[in-house]
């Protein structure tokens, strides 16, 4: 009769290991004190790549197969170890600095370099941490009152009208859009009077009574005023932003996300409008704008997709292109994730391609692509949906959860936030009338707020050349060989707000397509 060994194989002590990890994952945790483990099971998790220490005692989620420089876990992770980890520390005795505060208060939700923490328990010292980042321990000698703090999401912050009293005066012209963002929540004078007038802040005062003026919101800044000089102050309003700033009328009330768009929309305008070639106008040979794209399609779709990740050929495009892509009789068809990509863009295409028909017609192109960018998400997935590559509930639409995005430390608006966050896009496309405006904003701000679960750079391209076909630009495409510089502009303009690499790679990219169609048009 065969002995049955007492002892766990390997396989079911890491099963173990897992159930004890799903357990301490419950509502989303992926921050864990290294105690909460046995010490077998921590370096079992560990050594399969389940878990990723940030320093000693602490843990973090991760996934087998994540190479070590890829960020993401980390990234995805940062805000609750911060929260987590000041809490042990510290207890209730800490917030964030006023500063970082106020950035979170106005969707800045790009990863930091360096979050600073006041804690009357602070050691002023810096504690390093994955990636570059840090968190510095700054000595305080005591809370502010509890009035002025509020919880989000496990971080003790000032509340927007503290922050707005305690930040720099240097830091309304390092953030702009941020401070702008702020000021349009604050609803009238009282909620900043009571810091203000308690501790005689007059150059505080006459600082926001200018920031308010210069937003037009006279009302706020001559209430302020009028009260801190009853109260026998004597200030001046001063404008603590810089000359060159340019600002948008953002509504009291507006969703943050919603007024952070707008802001960025009206900053960013000008630094495109100066980087782009003239538009060329609505194209008087619509057959023979057409015409080329149809002929860019090869090109378009292997450069997109192969941006993506996926493994095409031009053999894969050409076959789909002509129909003989057949999942109904051939079962690699079926199975092939790269095939199915391509035959999903093939049918998006087309779909992009009768937009970019009635836009050079003359059809208003925000309006339009405000329902067609829906029809777009949906052609690209149809094939893996029906293959059953992937589930039918892919098609329902907008994301239903936080994203994060490999390598990267901009960090997409929360899932909730999507449904004020698109219609403001499509209002700002609706009313802008500048294409080049439309093609690069559109474009970055799509990939910015990130709506879908997957293809939102196929789409964002999308969005771009139908954009573009509003001036009569030719349809652009970016190069496979060219992602690392797309990337990079993107992520500049999303972590730095500085529109100005993006604006100048995609102007650079229109005059070469620009020079093609030239060509093309000669033969």
């Amino acid at each position: 009769m065969a002995r049955t060994s007492r002892h766990p194989t390997p396989h079911l002590k890491l099963a173990a290991a897992l159930a004890k990890l799903k357990e301490l994952q419950g509502n989303g945790r992926r921050v864990f004190r290294s105690s909460a483990f046995g010490r077998s099971d921590r370096e079992r998790l560990t050594k399969q790549g389940f878990l990723r220490e940030v320093i000693k005692g602490w843990l973090i989620s991760s996934a087998p197969g994540t190479a070590q420089g890829d960020s993401t876990p980390w990234y995805a992770s940062f805000w609750q170890f911060c929260a987590l980890y000041c809490e042990s520390r510290f207890g209730k005795g800490w917030h964030v600095s006023p500063e970082q505060s106020l950035l979170l208060h106005a969707e800045h939700t790009a990863i930091p370099g360096q979050v600073v923490i006041y804690a009357p328990k602070g050691t002023n010292n810096t504690i390093r941490l994955l990636f570059g980042t840090s968190l510095y321990d700054l000595k305080q000698a005591q809370m502010p009152p509890p009035e002025e703090l509020v919880i989000k999401d496990g971080l003790r912050l000032f509340t927007p009208a503290a922050a707005l009293t305690r930040i720099p005066e240097s830091f309304f012209a390092r953030h702009p859009v941020e401070v702008q963002v702020v000021l349009a929540s604050i609803k009238d004078s009282s909620e900043v009077l009571p810091r203000l007038l308690g501790g005689g802040h007059s150059a505080i005062a006459g600082r926001l009574a200018g920031a308010f003026r210069r937003l037009r919101r006279a009302a706020i800044a001559d209430d302020i005023m009028k009260t801190m000089k009853g109260a026998g102050y004597d200030l001046r309003g001063t404008d603590p932003f810089s000359r060159d700033q340019t600002f948008g009328a953002i509504k009291t009330g507006v969703a943050p996300v919603v007024g952070r768009i707008q802001a960025l929309w009206e900053s960013m305008r000008e630094p495109v409008i100066a980087a782009f070639p003239e538009a060329p106008g609505p194209p008087k040979n619509k057959s023979g704008y057409l015409r080329f794209v149809d002929e860019i399609y090869n090109s378009d779709a292997y450069h997109s997709l192969s941006i993506e990740g996926y493994r095409v050929t031009p053999e894969l495009i050409e076959r789909v292109r002509e129909g003989n892509w057949r999942p109904d009789v051939n079962e690699s068809d079926r199975q092939n994730r790269d095939a199915l990509a391509a035959r999903g863009y093939w049918q998006a295409f087309q779909n992009v391609k009768e937009n970019v028909s009635s836009i050079i017609a003359g059809e208003q192109p925000g309006e339009l692509v405000r329902t067609a960018h829906r029809d777009w998400y949906r052609e690209l997935f149809q094939p893996s949906v029906q293959a059953g590559l992937i589930g039918a509930q892919a098609l329902a639409g907008y994301r239903n959860q936080l994203v994060f995005l490999r390598g990267s430390r901009h960090v997409p608006p929360r899932a909730d936030a999507l449904r004020d966050a698109m219609p403001a896009l499509f209002d700002l496309l609706e009313k802008e009338d500048v294409p080049a405006v439309s093609a690069v904003l559109g474009h970055w701000m799509f990939g910015y707020i990130h709506p879908y679960p997957d293809g939102n750079g196929r789409i964002a391209r999308f969005l771009m050349n139908a954009m573009l076909a509003s001036g009569g630009y030719p349809w652009t495409v970016i190069r496979v060989e060219d992602r690392n510089a797309y990337l990079a502009s993107l992520e500049s303009a999303s972590v730095e707000g500085d529109i100005g690499p993006f604006s100048a790679f995609i102007a650079e990219r229109v005059s070469w397509s620009m020079k093609e169609a030239a060509r093309t048009r000669k033969r």
